[in-house]
């Protein structure tokens, strides 16, 4: 198919529509394309009146086009923009994210802000496959649509150190003494500090060795900076069927601390905590700066990210969080109250108790918050809720909730916490007149 490609959607792909033969108006979804292209596609799938295909050749370049800068880009399922240059990326993220706040029904919206950092080695967080290819041992990702291992030879949105990490892990398999690890890990995570001074790693194995503290021991000799690392068993031993990670050895400290704005996380190993390192800084600055009162809520705070910024400007700030271990171990002391509960299990009570705080920051997973939690809020009439999203599509959708029942979008962030990929992070400001 020849295809003019009218614009970019989330996910990352183009948007054409056929303009010729059988099925001629059908929408083509075609990726690694740019708005105004003309290119050659090839049909891939075909269902519900939707074609998806893949990129034979672009005829007409846009002026946006750029040489990607990872030889793996196209392969890998991670990036999904490294053909754009950075301007054109944040341009498409902005389009697409007020596109989506006015498909679902939210008009007069205010101006985006964008708010942009370093575009590469912004990562503090990978995660690596680990498997056999030709007889040596590498390390990757999967491929791009598939559950196929991708070898890789480097990872440029990833922190310098994770990648020197992963390579001194080769170099460690090399070693007989530490061959047995090395031929059981099948995945493993590094994570690391603002400027890479620590490193966390988690190697994942579907068998029980014995050695775990040596092996530590000998990769922190190629790799100072390793503070501690665990073991965790995908499978449970003699079965087929999947488990969560178990822990089955832990070595040094159990996490790292992680230095934001002034104030100092505690984040435990596999813990989250926002990937990019370079704007983590800014979106906490954005969520609390001149806020202030006397009562904050922080739905789903992980490890009190914006929890310990609030306090300082609000008498008492609550920090809600299912998984809550870290959050009540940190977060304490006077005006300080870390809940260990869901999001909407603490509304249903505060609604009871008819509390009414002047600030509710929420950060929820890609799902958003849905509708009750939407429900409930619209019942407490918070002073403001800044909302936090990684998701436009659940954020239209409970934003539009948020305001039937009366709040007024106020203030619209776009975050480029992904650069690269179609992921983007939105930051909302409603207020309840």
């Amino acid at each position: 198919m020849m295809l003019r490609i009218e614009k970019a959607v989330y996910g990352g792909a183009g948007l054409a529509h056929q303009a010729e033969g059988e099925g001629t108006g059908r929408a083509v979804f075609v990726p690694f394309t740019l708005p105004g292209e003309l290119v050659e596609a090839s049909a891939t799938e075909s269902k519900a009146g939707i074609i998806n295909a893949e990129l034979v050749q672009v005829i007409e370049a846009s002026s946006d086009r750029v040489k990607p800068k990872c030889a793996h880009f196209g392969e890998c399922g991670g990036c999904h923009y490294q053909h754009a240059n950075y301007k054109a990326q944040l341009e498409i993220k902005m389009e697409i994210l007020r596109e989506t706040l006015e498909r679902a029904g939210l008009v007069k919206l205010p101006e985006v802000e964008v708010h942009a950092g370093e575009p590469w080695h912004y990562r503090n967080r990978i995660r690596l496959r680990v498997a056999k290819v030709d007889g040596v041992l590498r390390v990757g990702y999967l491929r791009r649509g598939s559950n196929d291992f991708l070898p890789i030879e480097m990872c440029p949105i990833a922190a310098p150190i994770l990648w020197r990490a992963a390579e001194a892990l080769l170099e460690l398999a090399e070693t007989s003494d530490a061959a047995r690890w090395m031929e059981k890990i099948t995945e493993v995570e590094f994570f690391t500090t603002q400027d890479e001074s620590a490193l966390q790693m988690t190697v994942f194995t579907q068998h029980r060795v014995a050695g775990f503290d040596a092996f530590c021991e000998r990769l922190q000799e190629l790799l100072p900076e390793l503070v501690g690392a665990g073991a965790s068993m995908l499978h449970a031993e003699g079965s087929r069927r999947a488990e969560r990670p178990r822990v089955i050895a832990s070595w040094g400290a159990e996490g790292l601390s992680y230095a934001v704005a002034g104030e100092k996380y505690w984040v435990s190993r596999g813990g989250f905590f926002q990937v990019n390192r370079f704007l983590v800084d800014d979106l906490v600055r954005m969520v609390t700066s001149g806020r202030q009162g006397a009562l904050a809520w922080d739905l789903y705070a992980g490890v009190g990210l914006f929890s310990r910024a609030l306090k300082t400007s609000f008498g008492e700030v609550v920090a809600v969080e299912a998984a809550a271990d870290d959050l009540i171990k940190t977060f304490k002391g006077d005006g300080r109250r870390a809940v260990a509960a869901t999001t909407v299990e603490f509304l249903r009570g505060a609604v009871v108790q008819r509390e009414r705080p002047e600030l509710v920051v929420m950060d929820p997973p890609r799902a958003g918050v849905g509708a009750e939690v939407c429900t409930l809020l619209g019942r407490v009439a918070a002073k403001e809720i800044v909302y936090v999203s990684c998701d436009p599509v659940t954020l239209a959708r409970d934003l539009k909730a948020l305001v039937d029942f009366g709040y007024q979008i106020k203030e619209l962030h776009m975050v480029d916490m992904f650069p690269q990929t179609f992921h983007q992070e939105t930051v909302v400001v409603l207020d309840c007149p």
